[in-house]
């Protein structure tokens, strides 16, 4: 008698007492089918460090990237952190392209340090991750983040065993926000949000993106109250009436308020609602150019789910609607769709500032002034150094590395033909002088690279984390 469960919010078939075997589509004994796709069986970790495919509702149709665009795309991300100031300041549409197209796993977690300013705030309050770190913390919030702790990505090898490393860090990271902004304190969707900055960098560095991202890019959002999260509710709603008026009428129509649907979109930077390809796609871009991309996000899936009256057939109430909403179907989230569609959608910066203003004075009419003054929202990397110029010495790599860099200044669309034809032109390799500081020691493996000890390691998961999801809420 088959059955079906819920995973996370997938829906996983298989049998009563086995799972399903299907080897002549390809699947083994011990494969799942998950809304159609093949994950990797429990215990076997994906390139993203995940077991069991957890975060991979569509993770056989993400990208594949051939080996020598991957290698062009690192020379000249490493050409671009040599000398980011400049970049920022003269070829910030190039950056915001080369995000666009994804930055290449191996730089990913120096890239975010770098476009979130985060490089900048951690040179300039040198020794304050370390003090903060050292402090006990308030029992108020260090009991609260410890119950927390096993429920982010419990699936992932960096956060499945109790006590681990990762949680372990993870833990001083959020400790270490409570202390540094004491009035704000701790919100339970910092949690995922750090926890992917620990995937990607070490603990000081993701002490800092957290800091910025909270600051910066989504201020007021973790605050008491979460107005500014309801705000951008609003927001979104009002952008959705321009881009799917149909979508719009049907949310109208059954009085579903935008904070019911967004919160967890929005507040954990869809880190919880997509596959892990089409995450980390949506990161580079949020990181580059602001909260616009993850409204962006949000209109893409309201307009997919809901954008048509055949859509609209399977969910004719409220109660019906949510539920859609909560299972997003897989080929809209799927990486090269997704991005695709966010890339292509007219939602800009200005539109955003602007329905923020109509927003705020119908919330003073309605509600009166707001109770958590947020400092103003920076739209992307290039706001955030314009508003705090960084010098050079903020920015400079330790220590000093000079490599072969003959690809550093193609393109991506580059032919084979060319890349010979260049190679005998100029037998001379141009060389790149790059810096990687030696704090960027990353201490976990990379994500696409295993290591050997970790794929022995027997994990102690916690039984608990497997449901707990469910009772996450961030209202």
């Amino acid at each position: 008698m088959a059955k079906t469960e819920q995973r996370n919010g997938l829906e996983v078939r298989g049998s009563t007492d086995k799972l399903t075997d299907n080897r002549k589509g390809g699947l083994s004994g011990s494969d799942l089918e998950v809304n159609g796709n093949t994950i990797p069986a429990e215990g076997q970790v994906d390139k993203y460090g995940f077991t069991g495919g957890a975060q991979q509702t569509a993770g056989d149709t993400a990208e594949d990237i051939p080996i020598e665009v991957l290698r062009q795309r690192e020379a000249k991300w490493l050409d671009m952190l040599n000398s980011w100031d400049k970049w920022m300041a003269k070829k910030h549409k190039k950056v915001k392209e080369r995000c666009q197209k994804g930055i290449p796993p191996s730089l990913r977690g120096r890239a975010w340090l770098y476009l979130t300013g985060g490089k900048v705030k951690r040179e300039q309050n040198k020794g304050r991750f370390q003090e903060l770190d050292n402090q006990p913390g308030d029992p108020k919030w260090v009991d609260i983040i410890e119950r927390d702790l096993h429920r982010q990505f419990p699936f992932h090898e960096m956060f499945a065993a109790r006590g681990g490393h990762g949680q372990q860090d993870l833990f001083r990271v959020l400790k270490a926000y409570t202390l540094y902004r004491p009035e704000e304190g701790y919100c339970q969707a910092q949690a995922p949000v750090a926890a992917v900055l620990l995937m990607h960098m070490p603990a000081e560095d993701a002490f800092w993106v957290l800091v910025q991202i909270c600051e910066k890019y989504l201020p007021g959002y973790y605050s008491t109250g979460l107005e500014a999260i309801q705000l951008d509710g609003e927001i979104l709603y009002a952008l959705l009436r321009r881009v799917s008026p149909v979508a719009h009428r049907h949310l109208k129509n059954h009085k579903l308020e935008p904070i019911l649907y967004m919160t967890e979109w929005f507040m954990c930077a869809f880190s919880r609602t997509l596959p892990w390809a089409s995450v980390l796609r949506v990161w580079d871009m949020f990181l580059c150019e602001g909260v616009k991309i993850l409204f962006r996000v949000g209109l893409v899936l309201l307009k997919c789910m809901l954008g048509s009256q055949e859509k609209l057939k399977s969910c004719q109430g409220l109660y019906e609607t949510m539920q859609l909403l909560r299972a997003i179907h897989p080929q809209y989230m799927q990486e090269r769709f997704l991005v695709h569609e966010i890339i292509e959608l007219s939602v800009t910066e200005r539109d955003i500032e602007k329905e923020h203003h109509a927003q705020l004075r119908s919330w003073k009419e309605s509600h009166g002034d707001l109770h958590c003054k947020s400092p103003p929202r920076m739209h992307g990397a290039k706001a955030i150094m314009a508003a705090e110029p960084p010098s050079r010495q903020d920015l400079r790599q330790r220590p000093t590395i000079i490599v072969e860099s003959p690809l550093a200044s193609m393109t991506d669309e580059v032919q084979a033909e060319d890349t010979e034809r260049s190679r005998k032109a100029n037998k001379k390799s141009h060389k790149t002088t790059i810096t990687p500081p030696m704090e960027e020691v990353h201490p976990y493996p990379p994500s696409t690279d295993p290591s050997p000890l970790l794929q022995h390691l027997t994990l102690q998961k916690s039984e608990e984390s497997l449901s707990s999801a469910e009772h996450d809420t961030y209202l």
